[in-house]
């Protein structure tokens, strides 16, 4: 009996070490890619900017929409390949611990970190497009 509750105590810490490793892997996946994500926002609005005013025209922006598709398309990618990773992890730590509770925490772990992504990316093709339309008005009233 004593040795059951030893099990079952041990067993109690390696799910709480495993579901402490795998948040703090998610939590700092999901720092980097809010990071990336706005140095991608900050040089795409810089590029934006020198386009618009080296060209000094409002037909410019059609080549500011190439750049925001080709940010947003890599914004995704990283998203896709942040989520693929958290995934293999997940898959790790469920082969080597074969617990439930592991299971439940990694899946909801999962679905936030997507969320975040997704959020994150909407957030910044918005941002993006608002502040191109902003600097080409000031273009145009400027000319």
């Amino acid at each position: 009996m004593v040795r059951f509750r030893i099990y079952i105590s041990s067993l109690h810490q390696v799910v709480v070490v495993e579901v402490l490793i795998v948040v703090v892997v998610v939590v700092v996946v999901i720092v980097v890619v809010v990071v990336v994500v706005v140095v991608v926002v900050v040089v795409v609005i810089a590029a934006v900017v020198v386009v618009v005013f080296a060209v000094g025209k409002v037909e410019s922006l059609l080549v500011v929409v190439e750049v925001l598709i080709v940010a947003e398309v890599v914004v995704v990618g990283v998203a896709a390949a942040v989520v693929i990773v958290i995934v293999e992890v997940v898959i790790v730590e469920v082969v080597i611990v074969e617990v439930v509770i592991v299971v439940v925490v990694v899946v909801v772990v999962v679905v936030v970190v997507v969320v975040v992504v997704v959020v994150v990316v909407v957030v910044v093709v918005v941002v993006v497009v608002v502040v191109v339309v902003v600097v080409a008005i000031v273009v145009e009233i400027a000319l």
